[in-house]
């Protein structure tokens, strides 16, 4: 499922690279591949300074990989941010940290 990985991956720097206040939004989508068709859906949302977003991949075989976070102003050109994958087994990892620029 590395093409699901990808594809939460790259609908992620979306998220980032419009952190403004804006009103909810949702995608859907399906790639095809020569091992099968792999169907996604991402919602999101922003305001008062915090964007959440969560994703689901799933793959030919009915095997999904879903991901949930968010990313929060904390301070003048500081931010936080935490994610939790959980692949198709069940088995999750969260992230979490904070960026700065000087």
């Amino acid at each position: 499922m590395t093409r699901a990985a990808l594809i939460l991956t790259l609908s992620g720097f979306s998220v980032l690279a419009g952190i403004t206040e804006a009103a909810a939004w949702t995608r859907t989508g399906t790639v095809y591949t020569p091992r099968g068709a792999y169907t996604g859906a991402a919602a999101g949302s922003c305001g008062g300074g915090t964007c959440s977003r969560a994703a689901t991949v799933t793959g030919p075989y009915g095997g999904s990989v879903s991901r949930t976070g968010s990313v929060s102003r904390t301070g003048p050109g500081t931010y936080s941010y935490q994610r939790t994958t959980t692949g198709p087994n069940g088995n999750s990892v969260t992230r979490s940290g904070s960026v700065s620029r000087y």
